[in-house]
């Protein structure tokens, strides 16, 4: 089963994901900060990683940029309610991360994911 870590500060967008993911038959670890979800990445084996862009404590891109230091081209969504993510394209951590904006279907998280997913192929290649 595909594991998926969910960073988001917010219970009710993490409980949304998540059903989503289970339903499609993810295996799920949610965090609800930003610490807690590079403690859990630091424990586990993940395929890939869904992160809000702004948690309450710090910026979802450090939480990305760490995740990418440990494991470069690690296939990650961000999410985000802006109506841009052009502060995506600073830091080259950040390359070939997955942008999605609040509010979103469950059909485009999937297909998010399947793209994240596929991008890290490419980059492997």
């Amino acid at each position: 089963m595909r594991r998926i870590l969910v960073v988001d500060d917010q219970k009710d967008v993490r409980a949304m994901v998540s059903i989503v993911l289970r339903v499609n038959h993810y295996e799920v670890v949610e965090a609800d900060s930003a610490a807690a979800g590079l403690k859990a990445f630091g424990e586990g084996e993940f395929d890939a990683a869904i992160v809000d862009i702004f948690l309450a404590e710090t910026s979802g891109v450090e939480v990305i940029t760490a995740i990418r230091e440990r494991c470069p081209g690690f296939p990650i969504v961000a999410v985000s309610g802006m109506t841009a993510l052009d502060f995506m394209d600073e830091s080259p951590d950040l390359e070939n991360v997955v942008c999605l904006q609040k509010p979103f279907r469950p059909n485009d998280l999937l297909q998010a994911l399947k793209s994240a997913q596929s991008s890290r192929f490419q980059a492997a290649v």
